[in-house]
């Protein structure tokens, strides 16, 4: 199979709550079809998204985008990383972190592991911001001469975005905002709690942010204008990053020049 050659949607990963209900006999039939396989990494994380949205909430948007792929493209769906590099919002109750060195250390031991196993590229799918250092691993990893990949890339949010009729700039919907509260309204609307219409708060300005926290910036832990949320745009987003994926995973599938 060539770079540019995609297969057919329908052979994706077998959808089960958050965690993929593939037996071994069904990564073994989608790997048959397909000239190297690719594994999607969920990495989400477990932090404060205001008073309405889960602790959850990067990790479900993670795993929403990786359950869009694998239905469109044959890849080995695995199951997320859940905690991630979260110390900017540990000023909030409920907010859980691993430092960079072990997400480091975790995402490299998977990627080691799918190797052996025959696996050869890994897209690493990122619901959090703030995990810096994942682009670091790629970085590191593709040095090596390693197949791996980190989605979505900026400018897949920003195609998704103005397909999606998202009003909020990238830079505005920060945390907790349109493109958050749109997903989880499509993907888990009863897992949201009453609030999001009036919990609109923007903060363009956060130079200090690494230094200060999130706390420096916003009282109720949000930073975007949530009460624009949508499912429909929740849809249209992932349907949108799907599509995105496809230059990915022609990447990933083809030959080096």
């Amino acid at each position: 199979m060539s770079g540019s050659e995609i297969p057919p949607a329908g052979s994706g990963a077998v959808r089960h709550g958050l965690v993929p209900g593939d037996t071994t006999e069904d990564v073994r039939t989608r790997g048959a079809g397909v000239s190297r396989q690719v594994a999607v990494l969920p990495v989400g994380s477990f932090e404060q998204h205001g008073p309405f949205l889960p602790l959850a909430t990067d990790t479900l948007v993670a795993c929403a985008v990786a359950r869009e792929i694998a239905d469109t493209y044959p890849v080995h769906l695995l199951p997320p990383v859940t905690i991630s590099c979260s110390h900017e919002h540990a000023a909030w109750p409920g907010t859980v972190s691993i430092s960079s060195v072990t997400l480091h250390a975790v995402v490299r031991d998977i990627a080691e592991s799918l190797r052996r196993s025959g696996v050869e590229a890994l897209v690493l799918v990122n619901g959090h911001g703030g995990n810096y250092v994942l682009g670091n691993v790629v970085q590191e990893s593709s040095a090596r001469g390693e197949r791996m990949a980190l989605f979505p890339a900026t400018e897949d949010w920003e195609t998704a975005r103005e397909r999606a009729g998202v009003h909020t700039s990238l830079l505005t919907d920060m945390h907790a905002g349109e493109i958050e509260t749109s997903i989880l309204l499509h993907t888990h609307p009863e897992l949201i709690r009453p609030g999001h219409e009036s919990a609109d708060f923007v903060a363009d300005d956060r130079r200090h942010l690494l230094g200060l926290g999130m706390s420096a910036y916003t009282d109720s832990g949000v930073i975007g204008r949530p009460s624009l949320g949508d499912a429909e745009k929740g849809k249209a987003l992932l349907a949108s990053l799907a599509e995105s994926f496809g230059a990915h995973f022609s990447l990933l599938l083809g030959d080096p020049e």
